[in-house]
């Protein structure tokens, strides 16, 4: 996915989005393969909540419809979207990667691909201890 001028959320945008929750070291392993794709800009807004240890993805409005990834669950947002600012727009979280600094969303497929990479690379690193 190609950030432009034309994508790129405002400070206090609103994006009708959904939002896929991860645990996070999942998350991280799967947002250091994402950055290390083939153009190195295939992740989107990444919020992090540390209250409940997890990463949420923001993918296109739509997504929650048919993501079915053991390990994770899709949220929607049933078209009130999410408020893509500096500041975070859940109380007790940061943003990772920061709206502005990446794609409007993360690619749904490209996702999954990630996610599974970084389980099978989780369960390796695990396995050798």
């Amino acid at each position: 996915m190609e950030t432009s001028q034309s994508n790129v959320p405002s400070m206090t945008s609103v994006a009708a989005c959904d939002l896929v929750t991860v645990p996070t070291r999942q998350g991280l392993e799967a947002v250091d393969i994402l950055r290390r794709g083939s153009t190195g800009d295939g992740v989107g807004p990444v919020l992090h909540d540390d209250g409940d240890d997890t990463l949420g993805f923001v993918v296109p409005a739509g997504t929650a419809a048919a993501w079915d990834m053991p390990g994770s669950t899709c949220t929607k947002t049933d078209g009130r979207g999410l408020r893509l600012a500096p500041e975070s727009p859940v109380r007790g979280s940061d943003w990772l990667v920061p709206p502005g600094e990446a794609d409007l969303a993360t690619d749904p497929a490209v996702l999954r691909r990630a996610l599974g990479e970084a389980a099978r690379l989780i369960e390796a690193a695990d396995s050798c201890r």
